[in-house]
């Protein structure tokens, strides 16, 4: 008799978890627990356990949408903004942070929201002049933030150690900032560098909360003097890059940056350097990075290939950057003449003429087809014909199992994984078209952008980012 479906998912998790003990058992260490804060490990980017790990999310999410009625299903999924509303306040008054340092024994919410800002303990304290409201006002506040909380800890976001009382865990610590708790409520500009995972919170609880509630007008009303759903939400006329250069704004684009930098780190150097036989160019050979932003990619290429030149291309503030960055980590690569940074829009004709290879990192998803196909055909029409296009992008996968694409998971599992991967990018693609009217696209839109511009697909290297190498045709 065959096993059912609910047997094998459970088996799957079954074998997964057991590899996961086993591993961390063989480095004599024990599993991180739920309840403390997260802290790096050696096996954190072992990519066999990130493996397991994607079979048991995948396999456990598929058993509850099993089991559980369909209607508590949908009854789950359908207020999903509460999740999204509550992690942008929570991040965005700071509890992360406040409780920082109170340890597993956690604060009482009335010291969190006073930690905070929420209410103000100086008020707070004035018993003379309106007591009663400022009282008032604190109970409620309080109440608020612990109804928020408790909502959070419910889906394993902060622990409730007693009653009212709340510490992080391993999830909520990552939202834990760089910075000093009172540094952090008096500036805005530079209270998300280097805090990547509440950088990303924040970004979506706001630029992207906001298009997501006008997805479905987009789509039904079919407007045509706006490009996304972002637009009809802000009223905003042009792209979010132009409304994030006004001075009210600067900051939202300091915290989107932060956030796609957490993303970019994320991803192993070899994606770059062994993605292409760079030791097959010729001494002095130029690559070009398109849209580089301060060149980290090409840092590491500069590292592993000495005998390449390199040239950057972003927008002139990204290029002043680009300047410190390089004087840090490599003071005499710009002297040398081996990188150059150039302030350059990839909308407009490519300057460098004639190089061996373009690189583009995560920029096509920022766009729509028509734009890219802007951007591809300008680096076309001074490509020699031994020059290579490297795109460095997610993929889409299908959900459903496809001839000729990666071996499936083990049945019953979705085709892509479902909640184990598949579900991160089809998030991201929504995300891309809701704010910035891009997308997420599979190999076949790959190939047939290149093939309306002039590029021909010659290899796909899968990975964390899929390397796709394209020759002129």
């Amino acid at each position: 008799m065959s096993s059912s479906p609910l047997t094998i998912l459970a088996g799957i998790i079954s074998q997964g978890v057991q590899d996961l003990e086993s591993a961390y058992s063989n480095h004599g260490l024990s599993f991180p627990s739920l309840d403390e804060p997260f802290k790096p490990g050696p096996l954190d980017d072992n990519p066999e356990l990130g493996a397991a790990t994607r079979l048991i999310v995948a396999a456990a999410y598929q058993i509850i949408a099993t089991v559980r009625p369909p209607l508590e299903t949908i009854q789950d999924y359908a207020p999903a903004m509460y999740l999204t509303s509550s992690l942008g306040l929570i991040d965005e008054i700071n509890v992360a942070d406040a409780l920082k340092d109170a340890g597993p024994q956690g604060l009482h919410v009335k010291d969190i929201s006073t930690k905070t800002g929420v209410v103000d303990s100086v008020k707070l304290g004035n018993v003379i002049v309106k007591s009663i409201f400022w009282l008032g006002r604190y109970l409620i506040l309080s109440r608020l933030v612990a109804r928020v909380l408790r909502y959070l800890a419910s889906r394993h976001v902060f622990q409730e150690v007693a009653p009212d009382i709340y510490a992080n865990n391993r999830i909520s610590s990552i939202l834990v900032k760089s910075k000093p708790l009172e540094e952090l409520k008096k500036d805005k500009l530079t209270k998300y560098e280097d805090a990547p995972a509440a950088a990303f919170v924040g970004h979506v609880a706001d630029e992207a909360f906001k298009g997501a509630a006008y997805l479905s007008s987009y789509i039904k009303d079919e407007p045509t003097d706006v490009d996304t759903p972002w637009n009809i939400a802000t009223g905003r006329k042009g792209s979010i890059w132009q409304w994030y250069e006004e001075p009210d704004n600067v900051w939202r684009y300091h915290r989107f940056t932060a956030a796609m930098k957490g993303g970019a780190d994320r991803f192993p150097s070899t994606i770059y350097t062994e993605s292409f036989d760079w030791k097959s160019l010729a001494p002095d050979s130029v690559v070009v990075d398109v849209g580089g932003n301060v060149g980290k990619v090409t840092h590491e290429l500069y590292k592993a290939f000495p005998h390449l030149k390199f040239v950057i291309q972003d927008l002139p503030p990204v290029v002043e950057d680009a300047k410190s960055f390089w004087a840090e980590v490599a003071p005499h690569a710009v002297k040398d003449d081996r990188v150059r940074l150039e302030a350059h829009d990839f909308f407009q004709p490519q300057t460098t003429k004639e190089p061996a290879a373009y690189v583009l990192r995560l920029i096509l998803h920022d766009w729509a087809d028509s734009p890219s196909v802007t951007i591809l055909k300008n680096l076309r029409a001074t490509a020699m014909p031994n020059t290579r296009l490297l795109v460095f992008e997610g993929v889409m996968p299908h959900v459903c199992p496809t001839p000729g694409g990666p071996p499936p998971p083990p049945s019953p599992l979705l085709g892509n994984l479902g909640a184990g991967m598949g579900a991160f990018i089809t998030m991201l693609d929504l995300q891309m078209f809701t704010v910035f009217n891009g997308q997420e696209r599979t190999v076949e839109q790959f190939s047939a952008l290149g093939s309306v511009t002039g590029w021909k697909l010659e290899a796909v290297n899968p990975g964390p980012l899929t390397a796709f190498i394209f020759a002129p045709e």
